[in-house]
This record gives C-alpha cells, sequence and structure tokens, in this order.
C-alpha cells in the first residue's frame, strides 16, 4: 500500500489551517492554498495523505499533500471516519463510471465515447479520465493521484472492463506538482494509432497518443451538435479548429462548405482524412495558418463568411494572464463579428476558467459594439453531462459558449 494511503491513528501526518482560513473548507471546497497553512505536517511527502484542522484542532478533511504546489492540499475527503486506502479509490471510481453509465441509457451521452472521471467534481481531485469505446485514456494531474496511481488503474480496469489504459500525463500542469511529463502505456495492447469515435452518428478520428489532452475534446459535444443545427446552407469558417470536429459536425449537418485553419499541419491532415472517410471532403478545405493574422487579413480583403466557429485554447492559465487572455478574447471576436455577413452566426466559446461566463458575455458585447455589428445571443453552450460540476466547486465551471446571431 503506498505511504500516503492509510491514516494511522496513531500518529496521523497533520496539517492545521490559520484562523479565518477554514471557510471555504467547511463548505466543502477542495482546495487549500499554501497561505493557508498556518503549521505543515512533519515527514509529508507528495501525495501523502493528511489531516487537515482548524487553528483549534477541529478535524475538518483528509487530503493529498503537495509540497511544491500553490493548491498545498486536496480533499478527499470530509468524513473523519472515511478512511483512504486502495477500497476508497475504488468505490470513487465505481461511483464515476456508473454514473456515466446511467448518462448514457437516458441518452445525455455517448455510451462509447465519454469522460469516465472529472476530477474534484467526481471527488477525485486532478484525475482526468476519457473512454474512447475499449481505449480508456488518463491524466494524473496532482501529486494525490500520482501516489494512487496504480490503485486507480486496478479499478478502472475492473469497473470499465476495457482492453487497454494509456496515460496522457505529458501537461506543464504536472510541474506545478513538482511531477515529471509521462506518457505511454498501463495496461493491455497498444491503440491503434488511430480511434474512430462515434459521436450522433459522426464519426471522429481520434489520436490518444499524440493529440492534445486525451485525443479530442469529448466537452464539446454539445458544441458540436449546435454548429450542425447553426450551419446548415452556410458557408463557414472553423478558426482554430484541430481535427475538425466542428467541421465534421457542420458537414454532416448541411453547411454548404467549411475552411478549416489551425497552426497544426498534423491536425489538419486528421480533419481532412476524417472528412473523407465521411464522402464529404468536395465541401471542405483547410489552410495552415495563424488565427489572428489570417482573420486580419481577411477582414483586409473583405472576405466574409455566413457562420464561424471560435474555439481557441486557453488563454489564461493564471490570473496574472486574465488581462492579456481578455485582450485575446475581444480581438479574435471583433474580427469575426466584421467578417460575417448580415444574418450570420458566431459559435465562439472560451475554455478559460478563470474568465466567467458573464464576462465573457461582456468581453463578446464589447467586441460587436467595436465592430458596429448588431448581435443577440441566440443560445448558450457549456459542459456536456459527463463533465460535471460540483456546487462546492463553482472551478470546475470552466467550458463556457454563445451561438450569436448578427444583423
Amino acid at each position: 500500500m503506498p505511504r500516503g494511503g492509510g491514516v494511522s491513528a496513531k500518529d496521523p501526518l497533520v496539517a492545521r489551517l490559520a484562523r479565518g482560513k477554514d471557510k471555504s473548507l467547511r463548505r466543502r471546497h477542495p482546495w487549500v492554498f499554501s497561505g493557508a497553512i498556518e503549521v505543515e505536517p512533519r515527514r509529508a511527502g507528495f501525495g501523502d495523505t493528511v489531516e487537515l484542522l482548524s487553528c483549534d484542532g477541529e478535524f475538518l478533511a483528509r487530503a493529498a499533500w503537495s509540497p511544491e504546489s500553490a493548491i498545498r492540499a486536496r480533499a478527499w475527503t470530509f468524513d473523519q471516519a472515511e478512511v483512504v486506502d486502495e477500497a476508497f479509490f475504488h468505490a470513487r471510481i465505481a461511483r464515476a463510471v456508473a454514473m456515466r453509465r446511467d448518462l448514457a441509457a437516458e441518452a445525455l451521452v455517448e455510451p462509447a465515447s465519454h469522460r469516465l472521471v472529472h476530477g474534484e467534481s467526481d471527488g477525485l481531485p486532478g484525475l482526468v479520465v476519457d473512454r474512447y469505446g475499449d481505449v480508456v485514456v488518463c491524466q494524473f494531474l496532482s501529486a494525490g493521484v500520482e501516489r494512487w496511481r496504480e490503485a486507480i488503474v486496478k479499478a478502472l480496469l475492473q469497473e470499465t472492463g476495457c482492453r487497454t489504459l494509456y496515460e496522457r500525463s505529458d501537461v506543464d500542469v504536472r510541474t506545478k506538482e513538482g511531477l515529471p511529463l509521462r506518457a505511454g502505456l498501463l495496461a493491455g495492447p497498444e491503440p491503434d494509432a488511430l480511434l474512430r469515435v462515434r459521436e450522433h452518428g459522426r464519426v471522429h478520428l481520434v489520436d490518444v497518443r499524440e493529440g492534445h489532452k486525451t485525443g479530442f475534446y469529448l466537452d464539446q459535444r454539445l458544441g458540436r451538435d449546435a454548429a450542425s443545427r447553426w450551419c446548415r446552407g452556410r458557408e463557414v469558417l472553423n478558426a482554430f479548429s484541430y481535427t475538425g470536429g466542428f467541421s465534421m459536425a457542420a458537414l454532416a449537418g448541411g453547411a454548404a462548405s467549411v475552411l478549416d485553419v489551425d497552426v497544426s499541419a498534423p491536425a489538419l491532415a486528421l480533419a481532412s482524412a476524417a472528412v473523407a472517410e465521411a464522402g464529404l471532403q468536395d465541401r471542405h478545405q483547410v489552410l495552415e495558418a495563424d488565427v489572428f493574422s489570417l482573420l486580419r487579413r481577411m477582414r483586409d480583403s473583405r472576405r466574409s463568411f455566413d457562420a464561424i466557429v471560435l474555439d481557441p485554447p486557453k488563454f489564461a492559465e493564471a490570473r496574472s494572464h486574465l488581462d492579456k487572455a481578455l485582450r485575446g478574447y475581444k480581438d479574435i471576436n471583433l474580427l469575426a463579428f466584421k467578417l460575417l455577413r448580415p444574418g450570420g452566426v458566431l459559435l465562439t466559446f472560451s475554455c478559460s476558467g478563470l474568465v466567467a461566463p458573464e464576462l465573457f458575455q461582456k468581453v463578446v458585447a464589447d467586441a460587436a459594439v467595436d465592430a458596429r455589428r448588431d448581435a443577440v445571443v441566440v443560445e448558450r453552450l457549456g459542459q456536456p453531462a459527463d463533465h460535471p460540476v460540483g456546487l462546492a466547486f463553482p472551478e470546475g465551471t470552466y467550458l463556457k459558449g454563445l451561438v450569436c446571431r448578427v444583423s
């Protein structure tokens, strides 16, 4: 059993919070920042389980310790009687898998491709698990889940019955935890170079070994469905297109044409391959380019479209980046409004958790004003049901989208 697993009744690792710093924890928010800790636990290492106590010695939570992270502790449980051991993780995994099974039965998620574990909202801070058919892809993003990696893998194999588990813990957030980047096979045979993922009748090509995140943006299911509705009969620009998920949806929904723009040649090649497999290549083009520069060139040349999709990468990785991120969001939305024909539709998104939905709408509204375009919001978009948001963890609301129609 990993050293951080059991909590010895004789000698538990204990961290004491400073006075007045326990309010969020009492509301069951799982994060404790370094500035809230008055007394750190002796001998606690990466991922060790510690007891979090108030300044008066009251038990508050049992948490994973992360000595190098600004988020010093992430709560596993607020129940003093609950022990953090291998059975604990098996139970949490089983609960998450069962919920997705229920969602699939209600037709709220795709049975064969969905998020199985969504970090804090599933009671497993720092763990992301996506399923693509018989292949499960994991990201261990915090010291706590890194410590319990073997137990989590074992539980996933037992609860899903999948043949392959693959790891994509090769993201920069691990460096903030003092953890090395890592990717590779966890169990079973190597996954195919390309997986075919079906979503509402559309087939997307997914590269789980080299693609972004776990290979595909499962969280944009609702956005892709919206594109299939709003882009019918329209000439579409899909900016920051990645592997063309929005394009496939728009084309399948009857778009007149779609132009994919991205800086990644491999991503565009995968988009072209998926569209060709679907027999839709006659209405599809790709262009390798920097989106910011291209939108300006299109504005200057008076290029126009009936619909534009803006799904950029995260602009705000930290609060210190927020002002720059807001300028970036305004810039691309302003340019998009200028490129839209009368009656055109803009599907615009932000995946930056630091940008609240109301702030994002304000930025888009300011962009429309500066572009001298009248626009209305005709649909709001967000995360699908397999990406739940814990009520005590508002940071889980990271994806937001607006469908705007211009006059």
